[in-house]
Protein backbone atom coordinates (compact mmCIF):
# COMPACT_ATOMS: atom_id res chain seq x y z
CA UNK A 1 0.00 0.00 0.00
CA UNK A 2 1.35 3.51 -0.72
CA UNK A 3 0.18 6.85 0.70
CA UNK A 4 0.58 9.93 -0.86
CA UNK A 5 0.06 13.43 0.18
CA UNK A 6 -0.89 16.20 -3.07
CA UNK A 7 -1.79 19.39 -2.06
CA UNK A 8 -4.03 20.93 -4.25
CA UNK A 9 -5.09 24.51 -4.79
CA UNK A 10 -8.73 23.98 -5.15
CA UNK A 11 -8.96 27.85 -7.11
CA UNK A 12 -7.39 26.98 -9.91
CA UNK A 13 -8.79 24.86 -13.29
CA UNK A 14 -6.72 22.13 -12.85
CA UNK A 15 -7.41 22.08 -9.13
CA UNK A 16 -11.13 21.36 -9.52
CA UNK A 17 -10.34 19.12 -12.22
CA UNK A 18 -7.99 17.08 -9.82
CA UNK A 19 -10.60 16.97 -7.07
CA UNK A 20 -13.47 15.65 -9.36
CA UNK A 21 -11.45 13.38 -10.34
CA UNK A 22 -10.65 12.23 -7.03
CA UNK A 23 -13.82 12.21 -5.97
CA UNK A 24 -14.81 9.78 -8.82
CA UNK A 25 -12.71 7.22 -6.95
CA UNK A 26 -14.57 7.66 -3.34
CA UNK A 27 -17.05 4.47 -3.80
CA UNK A 28 -13.92 2.12 -4.20
CA UNK A 29 -13.07 -0.02 -1.25
CA UNK A 30 -9.22 -0.51 -3.21
CA UNK A 31 -8.84 3.53 -2.46
CA UNK A 32 -9.32 5.33 0.35
CA UNK A 33 -9.40 9.35 0.02
CA UNK A 34 -8.45 11.13 3.78
CA UNK A 35 -9.53 14.94 3.18
CA UNK A 36 -7.22 17.60 5.31
CA UNK A 37 -6.52 21.08 5.84
CA UNK A 38 -2.81 21.46 4.46
CA UNK A 39 -2.22 22.94 8.50
CA UNK A 40 -2.86 19.50 9.63
CA UNK A 41 -0.69 17.65 7.38
CA UNK A 42 2.17 19.84 8.25
CA UNK A 43 2.28 19.38 11.58
CA UNK A 44 4.28 16.18 11.22
CA UNK A 45 6.90 18.60 9.54
CA UNK A 46 7.56 20.71 12.48
CA UNK A 47 10.70 23.47 11.86
CA UNK A 48 11.55 22.56 15.40
CA UNK A 49 13.28 19.53 16.81
CA UNK A 50 11.33 16.95 18.79
CA UNK A 51 13.41 17.50 21.74
CA UNK A 52 13.04 21.32 21.68
CA UNK A 53 9.73 20.70 21.59
CA UNK A 54 9.43 18.45 24.38
CA UNK A 55 11.18 21.24 26.42
CA UNK A 56 8.59 23.63 25.72
CA UNK A 57 5.95 21.16 26.51
CA UNK A 58 7.81 20.01 29.80
CA UNK A 59 8.42 24.02 30.99
CA UNK A 60 4.30 25.21 29.86
CA UNK A 61 3.39 22.02 32.36
CA UNK A 62 5.74 23.10 35.19
CA UNK A 63 3.94 26.76 34.99
CA UNK A 64 0.89 25.00 35.12
CA UNK A 65 1.82 23.21 38.24
CA UNK A 66 3.44 26.77 39.31
CA UNK A 67 6.59 24.73 40.00
CA UNK A 68 8.37 28.03 37.83
CA UNK A 69 11.24 29.86 39.92
CA UNK A 70 10.46 34.02 39.58
CA UNK A 71 13.59 35.88 39.03
CA UNK A 72 13.79 39.36 39.71
CA UNK A 73 15.49 41.55 36.99
CA UNK A 74 17.42 44.00 39.50
CA UNK A 75 18.64 41.33 40.96
CA UNK A 76 18.94 37.78 38.77
CA UNK A 77 21.59 35.80 41.06
CA UNK A 78 19.71 37.59 44.46
CA UNK A 79 16.56 35.46 42.91
CA UNK A 80 18.35 32.24 42.09
CA UNK A 81 20.40 32.12 45.75
CA UNK A 82 23.80 32.08 44.29
CA UNK A 83 24.44 35.85 46.38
Amino acid sequence: MKTLTVKINERTKIGKAFIAMFDSFKGFEEIEIIETDYGQVNEERSIYSSEFVEKVKKAEANIKNGETTRLNPDDIWGSLGLK
